[in-house]
């Protein structure tokens, strides 16, 4: 039978505490702990404005003349 002795932590070497310390958060239990928010909805977004400008620019305006009048239509490619 082993008997261990129970130090308390204030008692502890420093090396001892680190162990003990280090044994005690090993794991968040699957909590990730990184703090999230959400994206704010007016701040400028660069990635958010380039894929803007490439739905632009896909967009392709025609005119078209019937008669004496012009019509403008948008075709999306």
């Amino acid at each position: 039978m082993s008997n261990k002795v129970i130090v308390p932590y204030e008692k502890m070497s420093k090396k001892a505490k680190r162990e003990h310390d280090l044994r005690k958060r090993r794991d968040w239990g699957g909590l990730n702990p990184v703090t999230r928010k959400p994206e704010n909805p007016r701040a400028y977004n660069r990635s958010r404005e380039k894929a803007r400008s490439i739905d632009e620019r896909s967009k392709r305006r025609v005119f078209v003349r019937l008669g004496s009048v012009s019509v403008l239509e948008e075709i999306i490619l």
